[in-house]
């Protein structure tokens, strides 16, 4: 027969492996699944040993399904008598997808219609519906007009193992925890005496886990005490007790021979009480031992004394990542510095939640897979050795030669190096524009970023721009490829250090894709302010290069006075105004998440308290309701704007109405730099002049690395206009 065991996608292969293993005569991997053949023993032995395994699918029927009624008809014309006995609970699982039938719980409602209605024909009795623990579990699968029903012959799913009661936050499960163990070879690795770590073990998973495949116990023991999981007429329950005898007899041996080769330590008491708990349930608490510790502590003399002595070991560990547990870049980098630290001959396999917290942990993968934790789909990096999978700092070694396009770039970019040299130590210039198309084949700007505490490792953010619609896609990606192979070159750095922004040609015309979710900030220096940079998760950065002057402008004029900052964004204005000496700064913008970045820029520097105060607020209507009185005020507008949260905003359009509310806080002397990047702005200077004098200062706010796009934005030096009394008279 041929029946489907389903499994979390990324584990197909695994999964067919182990089948095979199980003596399943055919094992081939599917979508988020396996189709075996076999006897009904082989599938019964599936229910009780696999360990990664989610449902074991024997089929009943396979029919058309254009609607309801014929899902409905379909079924009801199986010989329920002869599946299910008299008086026994029923529960109905489904998936459907396609347009005829839309809705899960209404297609499992009407399987259970028709068993109800053919087992009350039969004998006047209707089975009940149990939806935890029934005698019989359906499982329907309605796709491309086909109905699959079939016997979920585990009663349930199986990576509940019967073990877990106490949980912590965001539990494992079993059947991704033995995948985790399998691709870090601790099959292999535990029969040769080694040990196994989790520096970050919450609930125990992986270390439970892991003793129970050491100690050769079958899954399926803990569920229900062994007891038969389906009272299924077609469930063979002799053939199932001699499978349970044979696998107590194993796991009584084998729990007798385990060594105490495994810990765990988590920073949560909870956590380490909850791993306790659950270890003793599953019979190995003997074995591993769980202690409250930080893994950016840890030390190799702190190793249980079993991993000490092994001569070998696999360290696991499953990091926060995803929307219950944030995602820390620097716990990931911390984890693979702990792991060098303690246990660098190692093996390790550790579920990452992208590929930028996998790079974060410093540690480079003999073999990464995807794999899906529900629907998160993650990176499960195995490293092997973990002592010489430290991240290369220097370029990657060219697979070849440059191309004469990627020399030409390369080229140019040490020009520019050299030729802004001097001018970048002088000023002290750590982050800066070190491209911007200047080639025009090669459209894209390279900023360099350089981090405070690691100078001699820049990133680089390289930002596409929208090729000419005669130019082929294929040649866009081809000068982009050869572009970021002179950078890297160039620069010395290794594509992890590289954040690149594409634009994606469809529908609506050229525009930037989706971004990454890394949350990794660097902090760099300007000046005398500490500012956090993200070159992955945003299109900007957090911090417009092209503003440098304008914000060293406010850093020397800002002492003692109070400062407004309009459209703040992340607040480096409000910083080089803080350092600066003002005596308050207050900082308007609509989006919360910059707001809290301007507080982490402020709190780097050292700076808070009621003096600094941040508002989350439409700025315009802010501004127009305000009447506070300010010294200095920095507004920097967006060219458009249409938030659901505030009326749609229009520079060019809303741009005299904006100066007008800003220039009437304006404390007698005081001043307003205004500024914005939208190309084809054109002040409307007659109607400014009316309550406000206004000088353009652009080209002074134009950093020698913008120099070659002098229009990447404009700015005015705007006062109140004195009163017409106290103007001098016009010359003669």
């Amino acid at each position: 027969m041929n029946f489907f065991v389903s499994c979390p996608k990324g584990l197909e292969y695994l999964l067919a492996n182990e089948l095979s293993a199980l003596g399943c005569a055919r094992a081939t991997a599917a979508v988020a699944g396996v189709n075996a053949e076999g006897e009904p023993v082989d599938a019964l032995r599936a229910v009780l040993w696999s360990r990664l395994a989610s449902r074991v699918l024997w089929p009943l029927a396979d029919y058309d399904c254009p609607d309801e009624q014929a899902l409905y008809a379909g079924a009801r014309a199986l010989d329920w008598p002869a599946q299910l006995p008299s008086g026994a609970t029923l529960a109905v699982d489904a998936h459907v997808s396609g347009s005829a039938i839309t809705h899960a719980r209404y297609a499992a409602q009407r399987i259970k219609d028709a068993v109800v209605d053919a087992m009350r024909d039969h004998d006047g009795r209707r089975p009940d519906v149990d939806l935890d623990a029934p005698d019989l579990r359906l499982h329907l699968l309605v796709r491309k007009g086909r109905a699959r029903l079939s016997v979920d012959l585990g009663g349930g799913p199986l990576h509940r193992r019967g073990w877990r009661q106490a949980r912590h936050e965001a539990p494992l499960k079993e059947n991704l925890a033995a995948a985790v163990l399998l691709r870090g070879g601790w099959s292999r690795l535990q029969g040769e005496g080694g040990g196994l770590l989790d520096p970050m073990c919450g609930s125990g998973t992986l270390l439970i886990e892991g003793a129970l495949m050491a100690a050769d116990v079958a899954p399926g023991l803990g569920r229900d005490g062994g007891r038969p999981p389906s009272r299924w007429s077609g469930f063979d329950a002799g053939a199932w007790r001699v499978l349970v005898e044979e696998a107590r007899a194993r796991a009584d041996a084998g729990l007798a021979r385990l060594e105490p080769r495994f810990q765990g330590i988590d920073l949560d008491p909870q956590a380490i009480e909850a791993a306790r708990e659950n270890a003793e349930r599953a019979g190995v608490a003997a074995a591993i031992e769980f202690r409250v510790g930080d893994l950016r502590a840890l030390q190799p003399q702190d190793l249980a004394p079993g991993l000490a002595a092994a001569p070998t070991g696999l360290a696991v560990a499953n990091p926060p990542y995803d929307a219950r547990l944030a995602a820390d870049p620097a716990l990931y980098r911390a984890l693979g510095e702990a792991l060098r630290r303690t246990v660098p001959g190692w093996r390790a396999a550790l579920l990452c939640g992208d590929d930028g917290l996998a790079r974060a942990t410093g540690l480079r993968a003999r073999k990464a897979y995807t794999v899906f934790n529900g629907p998160l789909e993650c990176v499960l990096l195995a490293v092997d050795p973990i002592a010489g999978a430290e991240r290369a700092e220097r370029a990657e070694a060219p697979a070849r030669p440059l191309s004469e396009g990627a020399t030409m770039v390369a080229n140019r970019l040490r020009k520019t190096l050299r030729a802004g040299r001097r001018w970048r130590a002088q000023a002290q210039v750590s982050c800066w524009r070190a491209y911007d198309a200047d080639l025009p084949e090669y459209a894209a700007a390279i900023d360099v970023y350089t981090p405070e505490d690691a100078p001699d490792r820049p990133w680089l953010h390289v930002q596409e721009y929208a090729a000419p619609a005669d130019v082929p896609e294929e040649a866009a990606r081809r000068r982009l490829a050869d572009l970021l192979a002179a950078a890297r070159e160039v620069f010395g750095v290794p594509r992890e250090r590289v954040a690149v922004k594409t634009r994606a040609r469809g529908r609506g015309g050229s525009k930037y894709g989706r971004f990454d979710a890394r949350g990794e900030f660097l902090r760099v220096r300007e000046g005398a302010a500490r500012l956090r940079v993200n070159l992955f998760d945003y299109l900007d950065t957090g911090l417009f290069l092209d503003h440098r002057p304008l914000r060293a402008r406010i850093a020397a004029e800002a002492a003692g006075l109070r400062f407004l900052n309009l459209f703040c964004y992340t607040g480096a204005a409000t910083v080089q105004a803080a350092v600066g000496g003002a005596a308050q700064t207050t900082s308007v913008d609509l989006s919360g998440t910059y707001l809290q970045w301007l507080a982490e820029n402020l709190a780097d520097n050292g700076v808070g308290g009621p003096a600094h105060r941040l508002v989350q607020a439409d700025a315009l209507q802010w501004l127009e309701a305000e009447r506070g009185e300010y010294d200095l005020v920095f507004c920097d507008p967006p060219t458009f704007s249409n938030s659901a949260r505030a009326d749609d905003f229009d520079v060019q359009r809303e741009h005299v109405r904006l100066l007008r509310a800003a220039v009437a806080r304006l404390s007698p002397g005081g001043v307003l730099y205004f500024s914005n990047n939208f190309r084809r702005f054109r002040l409307d200077a007659e109607a400014v002049a009316a309550f406000a004098d206004c000088e353009e200062i652009s080209a002074e706010t134009i950093p020698p690395d913008f120099a070659r796009n002098p229009r990447i934005h404009r700015a005015w030096r705007v006062r109140r206009r004195a009163p017409a009394a106290s103007r001098p008279p016009p010359a003669a």
